[in-house]
């Protein structure tokens, strides 16, 4: 395991001090598992509005030129 060393609130150290003593566990081991978990729940989520889309992309049928023909966009919003 590689150690790592960081900085953090007085009031975050005793908040994690007071969690690893109720679970009877170390204090790197809690960072540990709420790394991982911040970890894994950023990986699951995209980054862009296109990801977010992505499986949209293509489900909907209709003319092709529907954005620029204006034929296609009489009455339309009326």
């Amino acid at each position: 395991m590689i150690t790592m060393s960081l900085k953090v609130p007085e009031v975050l150290e005793r908040r994690l001090a007071r969690l690893a003593e109720s679970r009877g566990a170390s204090r790197s081991e809690v960072i540990r598992e709420a790394l991982e978990r911040f970890l894994n729940e950023a990986s699951a989520h995209p980054d862009s509005c296109l990801a977010l889309a992505s499986d949209l992309i293509g489900c909907v049928e209709g003319p092709a030129d529907l954005s620029h023909n204006k034929k296609l966009l009489e009455g339309f919003g009326k």
